[in-house]
C-alpha cells in the first residue's frame, strides 16, 4: 500500500532523549548526579565566576595603580583637509555641513581641522580648532579658515 502518515518515522539516530541525572542508580547519572563527591561545586546553586580565584588576591588587587584620569580632558572630532574635497568651490564648511556629509558623527567637545591631505579648492570653514598646517594650506588655495569660540 506504500507510505501511511502513522508510518512516518524519524531517521534513526536523528533524535537524541535528554540526559535525565539525578533519577535512581539505574541510569548511570543518579546519586551524585555527575558531580562528583563534595566540593563547591557538587552544591546546589553553585554559579563560580570565571574571574574568581579561590580566594586568592585578585589579579586586579594585585596589580599596582597607574596613570590618573584628567577631567578636564577635551576629545575633538577630527577632519582632515582631502575630506573637504567633497564640498563645492567656494562653499561654507561649518559643523553642520561636516555631520549632514557624514563626516563627522559627534561633534563631541569641537571639530579639529588637520592637515592631512591636500585642499584642492577655496572653503570658508568654520571649526574649534585648527592646526597651523591646515589653516596654511587652506590659506594657500584661497580658502580662510574662522575658530568658533
Amino acid at each position: 500500500m506504500g507510505l501511511r502518515l502513522h508510518d512516518l518515522k524519524p531517521a534513526p539516530g536523528s533524535r537524541k532523549e535528554r540526559k535525565r541525572v539525578g533519577r535512581g542508580p539505574g541510569s548511570g547519572w543518579g546519586k551524585t548526579a555527575g558531580k562528583g563527591h563534595k566540593g563547591q561545586k557538587a552544591r546546589s546553586g553553585a554559579k563560580i565566576p570565571p574571574w574568581f580565584e579561590g580566594g586568592q588576591m585578585p589579579l586586579i588587587r594585585r596589580i599596582p595603580k597607574r596613570g590618573f584620569t584628567n577631567i578636564f580632558r577635551k576629545e575633538y572630532a577630527v577632519v582632515n583637509l582631502r575630506d573637504l574635497n567633497r564640498f563645492p568651490a567656494n562653499a561654507e564648511v561649518g559643523p553642520d555641513e561636516l555631520k549632514q556629509a557624514g563626516l563627522v558623527k559627534k561633534i563631541k567637545d569641537g571639530i579639529k581641522l588637520l592637515a592631512d591631505g591636500e585642499l584642492k579648492h577655496p572653503l570658508t570653514i568654520k571649526v574649534h580648532r585648527a592646526s597651523e598646517a591646515a589653516i596654511q594650506k587652506v590659506q594657500q588655495v584661497g580658502g580662510t579658515v574662522s575658530i568658533i569660540s
